[in-house]
């Protein structure tokens, strides 16, 4: 599979959490080895009402109890939108090898934007970082989303 399969199934996902009522982010977590998917998740803070039900740590968590080490190296992570802080430093901990993310997130990125949590010496690991995979795609389904609302 490639880069943009990944990414594909990462905004079905965020188009699944769309239709639940969330804001549409998708993640996918890959064995970078073998191209297995391990974990795929969209955002699930309003159902479960849990502000750390982002869909990149729901990925992580699944992932990370999949193979039962609270580590993932070698995994790479697919996810809709630009991380936001807390994403990027759960993405840091689990030692996520490579992060492929669509759309910037110019307000609450926390990887090109913002915090921008790779870059300080206490960050504990940095992934590779490849930003705009299909950024058009994902920033479209974000901003209708966010039209509907106003």
């Amino acid at each position: 599979m490639t880069v943009t399969d990944y990414m594909s199934q990462a905004l079905d996902e965020a188009r699944a959490a769309q239709a639940r009522g969330e804001v549409p982010v998708g993640a996918v977590l890959v064995d970078g080895a073998s191209g297995e998917v391990l974990a795929r998740a969209g955002n699930r803070v309003e159902e479960l009402n849990d502000p750390t039900a982002h869909a990149e740590i729901l990925a992580i968590r699944a992932a990370a109890q999949a193979r039962r080490a609270p580590r993932l190296t070698e995994c790479d992570l697919y996810v809709t939108l630009e991380p936001c802080a807390m994403c990027a430093q759960a993405i840091s901990l689990a030692r996520i090898r490579r992060l492929h993310f669509g759309a910037y997130d110019v307000k609450g990125g926390g990887v090109e934007h913002g915090a921008r949590v790779f870059t300080h010496s206490t960050c504990h690991h940095a992934p590779e970082v490849v930003g705009g995979i299909m950024e058009t795609e994902a920033g479209d389904l974000l901003k209708a989303f966010f039209a509907e609302r106003r």
